[in-house]
This record gives structure tokens, sequence and C-alpha cells, in this order.
């Protein structure tokens, strides 16, 4: 059998069923231009040879930290709908898409388990969830590990991947900010750590709440963290914005994140970190 057959328009096509790819398999690497197989970059942590970090979700971030087995906690929570929103279609039929395509019930889980040999409480988002938005049950889930932490005496990591808050639920995504940053400062009452790890992208309110109030802000490269965009502010200032402007580097120098880590060797930074306070 031919490998190609030629149409009506004289165009010579694979044949259907030929040699196929699975969907997926192959991937850029915007920073080289290579392209990547799926199974490398997973075995890799999602991490190129160039050194590119592309995002990961919760499950590769709670495999990369944790020494082992870890418990996951309020996977029973879903978002609804309360203010019946509507644009270009119901928020309820997002939502429904949504876990239908990233297998998860929102943009955020929690766990605890060990790193290092400390016993620690975690909460990962998840941008393949309506970009990491911040709804009322992301603030919970992330409300909720905080408070796990306030309770049993552990050390809380927050893991932030977010294009901000979620607009479809209005005010009460807002008042997420609040809800997170105020079990916060109960868990800073108490002397317990919060490591804050900002990933790629960490926008909008996310950034302007939880994710820069970390005893220790450490940022993966090249990540982007910012409140607004860099046209709305270059539209706003009337000004060209520096090189590199709201990358965690740029934002190291600036003073706004302790630390740029490389995926590789965030669970001995944060281990390290653990065993000095402990100590």
């Amino acid at each position: 059998m031919a490998w190609f057959q030629r149409t009506q328009k004289g165009i010579q096509t694979p044949l259907d069923g030929q040699n196929d790819s699975p969907k997926g398999q192959w991937i850029k690497d915007p920073k080289s231009g290579n392209i990547l197989s799926r199974r490398e970059l997973e075995e890799g942590g999602w991490v190129a040879g160039s050194g590119h970090h592309f995002p990961m979700g919760s499950q590769g971030y709670f495999d990369l930290l944790f020494d082992g087995e870890y418990q996951l906690h309020d996977t029973d929570l879903i978002s609804i709908d309360p203010l019946d929103f509507v644009d270009k279609k119901p928020y309820t039929q997002r939502l429904t898409t949504a876990r239908s395509r990233s297998k998860l019930s929102d943009a955020c889980r929690a766990a605890t388990g060990e790193i290092g040999g400390h016993r620690v409480s975690i909460a990962a988002m998840d941008f393949a969830f309506i970009g990491g938005s911040m709804g009322s049950v992301v603030g919970e889930v992330i409300a909720r590990a905080i408070k796990r932490g306030c309770d049993e005496g552990l050390p809380v990591i927050v893991i932030a991947q977010s294009g901000g808050a979620r607009m479809m639920e209005g005010a009460l995504s807002l008042m997420q900010m609040a809800k997170t940053s105020a079990h916060l400062a109960r868990l800073d009452d108490l002397g317990l750590p919060y490591f804050s790890i900002l990933t790629h992208p960490t926008t909008g309110g996310v950034t302007a709440s939880f994710a820069m109030l970390g005893d220790f802000n450490l940022a993966e490269p090249e990540a982007l963290i910012g409140f607004a965009g860099p046209r709305v502010i270059r539209e706003t200032i009337g000004q060209d914005l520096p090189d590199g402007f709201q990358r965690s580097e740029f934002l190291q120098d600036q003073g706004f994140v302790d630390s740029v880590v490389p995926r590789a060797q965030l669970k001995t930074t944060i281990a390290h970190l653990l065993d000095l306070i402990a100590g």
C-alpha cells in the first residue's frame, strides 16, 4: 500500500492511520527551538535542556517535592455558579469542560507529607483548570492548607500558578485575597514558616495576595510574575519598560523575590531551609 494518496486537488497527504504520532507527543522548546518528546520532558520534570521551565501541574510538584507518600485533602470541593454568569458560554459549561479536560475538580489541590524528613502542608495550583484562576474553591483549598499548618504546627508551602482572580465569580473571587492573607497572618503569629513558590505565570490577584507574602519567596527561572500586564502598565505610565520586566530574575534584583531556584533544586533548597529553621 502506498504511503500517500492523491487528493482531488492534486495534493499528496498521508493516508489515515499511517505512521501517525499521538497528538501532543512533540513539543517545541521556545528557548532553543528544538523539538522535544513529551516523555523526555516528563522524565526531566518539564525542564528542557536549554533550561526553559515548562508549566507543571500540582501532581508534578507533589511528586517532585515530597519524600514519598503523601495525603491529598479537600478533593471533594467543586465550584458552583452563584452569579449565573454567562459570557460567550455559561460558567457552568466552562466548569464542566475544565473538569473533563484537566481531570481536576478545580485549579488547586492540597496535600501533606514530608520534605527532607519535615512534615509540611502544601497547596499547589493548576494552570490547566481555567488558567489557574482563583475562585472560591481555590481560595478555600489554600486557606484550609494554611489552617492545617496552623492546627498541626506545620510549615506551609503554596505553589502559585495563575492568571489571577476568576472573573466569573466576581467579588466572591476577590474575597479570597483577604481570606488567604488572614490565614497567613495567623500562621505568622504562631511562628510557623511560609514558603511561596512563584512559577510561570503568577499574576493578578494571586500576586497581590498570598503569592508575595512568603517568609521565603522563591521563584522558578524566567517566570512571569506581576499584577497588571506589561501592556497595561506601559499605557498607564507612558514609558517603555526595562528588559525582562516582571520576570523572576528582574524581581530578585528589585528585592521582591528572595531567590530564583531551578526546579531540579527546589526540593533540596526547601529541605535545607527547613533544616535551618528546625535547628
